[in-house]
């Protein structure tokens, strides 16, 4: 379910102090990443990954895919950091 502009800004807003939990480096998107990324949106909600690359567009289809796969409204994404939401169900 798409999120609304209010809830999106209240999430942004909470989002703000948050550190990045998930590093996507070299290997990119592996098995164990996308299990990481589940396990941390089960327990939080809200996340924060970072993606070491210097590729915009690369960078935008791993966001992507990490939203597809993962169930998550990316909320924000910033540079190398976007901000991940899935309600606890």
């Amino acid at each position: 379910m798409p999120l609304t502009p209010k809830t999106r800004q209240q999430l942004k807003a909470k989002a703000h102090s948050l550190k990045p939990i998930i590093l996507i480096g070299n290997k990119g998107l592996t098995e164990a990443v996308h299990k990481e990324i589940d396990i941390a949106l089960h327990d939080h909600e809200l996340i924060k990954i970072r993606i070491q690359t210097n590729d915009r567009e690369l960078r935008r289809e791993l966001f992507a895919i990490i939203s597809e796969t993962n169930h998550a409204e990316i909320v924000q994404m910033i540079g190398s950091i976007g901000v991940f939401y899935r309600q606890k169900t």
